[in-house]
């Protein structure tokens, strides 16, 4: 019997796997994929499921996502459950690659820090006046 640990990030959001051998439940922090709102995470939360309905009918997935904003943590749940299925199943390794690289490489984007002087903007310099 398997027991696979992964993880999954997105911008701060941090997302935790553990899949072992089971009847196709998917608990996200303890609440079933089924119930989260808005149905567009959960969407984006259920695409790896999508692509191997065969080996995910075979496991259970348990997730503890942590951080970060709704759309963040879902990211970072998608990420988790694909590399967890991955290592599960050497065979979907190409094919998550070929639906979209974004399943198995983390996007290490962050938001830019805050600059001094600028009134809480990233970019946008003060004005200088010379004379």
């Amino acid at each position: 019997m398997k027991h696979i640990v992964t993880s999954g990030k997105r911008k701060t959001a941090v997302a935790r796997a553990s899949l072992t051998a089971g009847a196709g439940v998917v608990r996200v922090n303890s609440a079933l994929l089924s119930s989260i709102t808005p149905m567009f995470h959960q969407l984006k939360m259920r695409e790896p499921l999508l692509i191997a309905p065969d080996v995910a009918g075979k496991v259970n997935i348990d997730i503890d996502v942590r951080g970060g904003g709704q759309n963040s943590q879902a990211e970072a749940v998608r990420l988790a459950i694909a590399k967890a299925l991955s290592q599960f199943d050497k065979k979907l390794h190409k094919e998550f690659l070929s639906y979209d690289r974004q399943l198995l490489v983390a996007d290490v984007r962050q938001k830019e820090t805050h600059k001094p002087n600028c009134h809480g903007k990233a970019r946008a310099k003060r004005q200088k006046s010379y004379r």
